[in-house]
């Protein structure tokens, strides 16, 4: 292939069945910018890459850019990384500290605190992680990604937003979706399709290749890889979307 891709990607466990198969299938030989949602939005928006794994919120933003490929970062029930965490019920709740490194799920809370929660609560920038520890008992926390793992039990109220989002809308969501420039060649979408395939095929020899082998020899990432991420982005997925952007005009906050 005689152009090199730059591909930015998200850096959790969800995304590793596809660096995976970036990296093992059909020699693709993409250059991998690993990266928080929020940084591979940048990453992207500021023409560091080629192509990208993008947060949906992000997608109705950009001009010049395609979705592509079958696959996304989605699921059809309980997403378990995607979180708000409290110590009162959600009715309850005044304020709400947003992850720093989310965009889609700043807009998914926004969406469920007006039309499930019916909560008006403060919105607070969250960087400092620590403040799930010290701040007042009628705060909440929107946390996503590899750091939910580290939180859970901690609090008693625990507020899944794939699961949220079901109950409202009936459909699955998809959080990150991948897009490329008008103009990146059919020859590597249809090689980026292949890579992804293969990944998504090799659950299993990712998480063996990957640091989350951890203590329990990959057994829990290869659990939450198989049970609560969804990777093909179907047509059900393509109407949450939708509606998910025809609200979005409508949602506070904004994401970062």
């Amino acid at each position: 292939m005689a152009i090199i891709p730059t591909i930015t990607a998200v850096s959790y466990l969800n995304t590793i069945p596809f660096v995976y198969g970036l990296q093992h299938a059909d020699n693709f030989g993409a250059d991998l910018l690993l990266a928080p949602p929020a940084e591979c939005a940048k990453n992207y928006i500021e023409g560091r890459a080629d192509i990208a794994l993008l947060p949906a919120a992000v997608v109705p933003q950009l001009t010049q850019t395609n979705i592509i490929t079958d696959y996304c970062i989605g699921a059809v029930g309980a997403v378990r990384t995607v979180t708000v965490m409290s110590r009162v019920p959600i009715g309850r709740v005044k304020r709400i500290w947003l992850d720093a490194h989310s965009r889609t799920s700043v807009q998914l809370c926004g969406y469920l605190a007006k039309n499930k929660w019916r909560i008006s609560p403060e919105w607070l920038h969250m960087s400092d992680y620590s403040v799930v520890d010290s701040a007042p008992i009628e705060d909440a926390f929107l946390l996503i990604g590899d750091k939910v793992f580290d939180y859970e039990g901690r609090l008693p109220y625990v507020y899944d937003l794939a699961v949220e989002w079901r109950e409202v809308t009936k459909l699955p969501f998809a959080f990150a979706v991948w897009v490329a420039r008008k103009g990146v060649s059919y020859e590597v979408v249809d090689a980026l399709q292949r890579s992804l395939t293969f990944g998504v095929e090799h659950i299993w020899e990712a998480v063996a290749q990957s640091r989350y082998m951890g203590v329990d020899g990959g057994i829990t990432a290869y659990d939450y890889l198989t049970r609560n991420i969804d990777f093909i982005l179907d047509d059900e997925k393509h109407k949450a979307l939708k509606k998910f952007w025809d609200a979005g005009i409508r949602i506070e906050p904004r994401s970062y």
